[in-house]
């Protein structure tokens, strides 16, 4: 990408819907935004008492929350992060990856890591967020693994350390909190040289990261939207691992991203063609006022202008090969 933060422009127009917001949530942990489907983001684990908009959001457009995504306050950009979610949520996972399976005794919240152990081991790791029981993981497997934090604990090092070690990293674990507070860009373009994974339920399903450099993506698939509520309202962490949700890892190679993009071209060209459609026998019924999903219409549009460009790229890439 010619300009590193056209990733806030891409989750805008992916998510871009009037559809309005039906809750929203802000746990301890996670933050719950439900439209026409759920997303998730990490919460800030600031407390405050002055939210001057809370008690008004339900009922605003996923789009007006969406675009809370580009905000510098932290608690407007994770529920702009949360609402996107929401909004690319609603369309298919990616056709290629795998869920991972859950583990009875727990600990699903380290599955992806357990997913590349052994493309792992003998190589040298940064994990960027702290994910609880890592510590213990690494040391069991013998893996060589640094974790960069911005409040740091013991055995942590500070998210400055990024420009010296990401660099010389071999396999990058990229926290998709790091969206919302607006450090994946750079995170992203350090970590070129290194396999590089994208991670977390904050994690949206975007072919177009290919573009930035990832080479997975490790979201979640939700099985469960009323359990993973409840357990997100009641202050759950990676509980929410045990109980509505699972891992899904997907990788982003050409081939593989390709066949993603040609099937959400396909989807939203279904899409647009039956809201025009329906834009012509409300106007042949005789209306005059504005088509009412017309905004969804322009919606539909603009995705699709953005798949057509990252398709296009992907194939004058993979022809020149």
């Amino acid at each position: 990408m010619n300009n590193p933060y056209e990733i806030y422009d891409l989750l805008q127009d992916y998510a871009s819907s009037p559809s309005p917001v039906r809750e929203v949530l802000i746990g301890l942990v996670w933050t719950y935004c439900e439209a026409d489907a759920v997303g998730l983001a990490m919460s800030p684990g600031i407390p405050t008492r002055t939210l001057p908009w809370a008690g008004t959001l339900s009922g605003k457009s996923l789009s007006e929350l969406a675009a809370w995504v580009r905000d510098f306050d932290p608690y407007r950009a994770t529920i702009g992060m949360a609402a996107v979610n929401a909004g690319i949520n609603r369309l298919q996972l990616p056709p290629p990856g795998v869920t991972l399976a859950p583990h009875p005794e727990g600990g699903n919240n380290l599955s992806v890591f357990e997913h590349f152990l052994s493309e792992m081991k003998g190589r040298r790791v940064v994990v960027i967020g702290r994910y609880p029981g890592l510590d213990r993981f690494a040391a069991e497997h013998g893996l060589d693994l640094t974790v960069l934090e911005r409040q740091p604990v013991p055995g942590d090092l500070p998210d400055a350390a990024c420009e010296y070690l990401l660099p010389e990293a071999e396999w990058v674990f990229i926290t998709a909190s790091s969206i919302p507070n607006k450090t994946f860009p750079r995170l992203a373009e350090l970590s070129r040289n290194a396999v590089s994974v994208l991670m977390g339920p904050t994690t949206p399903w975007l072919p177009e990261f290919y573009h930035f450099g990832i080479d997975y993506l490790a979201g979640v698939e939700m099985s469960d939207h009323e359990s993973l509520r409840r357990t997100v309202a009641e202050g759950g962490g990676v509980r929410i691992f045990d109980t509505g949700l699972r891992y899904r890892v997907a990788p982003l190679t050409p081939a593989a991203t390709q066949e993603w993009t040609r099937q959400l071209i396909a989807r939203t060209v279904q899409e647009k063609e039956s809201l025009k459609r329906d834009m012509t026998a409300w106007y042949d019924a005789g209306n005059s006022q504005r088509f009412p999903d017309y905004d969804r219409l322009e919606a539909a549009n603009t995705r699709l202008s953005r798949l057509d460009t990252c398709f296009k790229r992907l194939w004058d890439e993979h022809r020149d090969r």
